[in-house]
């Protein structure tokens, strides 16, 4: 007779509510056809899988800004842009804005592909509830050629808001060629 796992955890579950006595008297018709196998907890074995897959991403990431830096000539340490920070979401814009590049994910955080950003602005996440005050404050930030970090109500592709930090780093050789930002989804 195939046991299936389900049939041995219900064995299992019966087994352990018997006293040691009535156990006895039934243990030697109990045939053990397979081996036991060890509790899981997919949870954990998730977590921990989602962890890793997380780490690689970000990996992955950090990887196609190097090549990018390599061949844009950038003098920036981007080990030291990256160290300790917490996005989600990866923008690099050419010295007029122009989405050149994101990371998958943008794509999660926003809703929007690679081919329907590239060639825009990151104004075009913008809306009614974004702060003029704010959208000043980024315009005159980048100007000043140096790292900052700002919050502003962005927009999804289906239309909702979110309130996004935005860390935007200088990117450079001779002088400013690119921007980076780094940018996470905050309450």
């Amino acid at each position: 007779m195939k046991h299936n796992l389900s049939n041995m955890m219900a064995l299992d579950i019966y087994l352990s509510s018997l006293s040691e006595t009535e156990y006895d008297k039934i243990s030697h018709h109990i045939r053990n056809e397979s081996a036991r196998l060890p509790l899981l907890s997919w949870d954990i074995y998730s977590e921990n899988y989602m962890g890793k897959l997380k780490t690689a991403k970000r990996e992955q990431d950090l990887l196609k800004v190097k090549q990018m830096a390599n061949q844009l000539d950038w003098q920036n340490d981007m080990n030291d842009i990256f160290d300790q920070q917490r996005f989600e979401a990866i923008v690099i814009t050419d010295i007029n804005q122009n989405i050149i590049w994101i990371n998958d994910g943008f794509t999660t955080m926003t809703g929007y592909s690679k081919k329907e950003v590239l060639h825009k602005t990151p104004r075009f996440l913008q809306g009614p509830k974004t702060s003029d005050e704010t959208k000043q404050n980024i315009s005159v930030k980048l100007k000043n050629d140096k790292p900052f970090t700002e919050v502003i109500t962005n927009y999804k592709k289906d239309g909702n808001s979110y309130k996004c930090e935005v860390k935007i780093f200088p990117l450079f050789n001779k002088e400013t060629t690119h921007f980076i930002a780094l940018e996470r989804q905050v309450s």
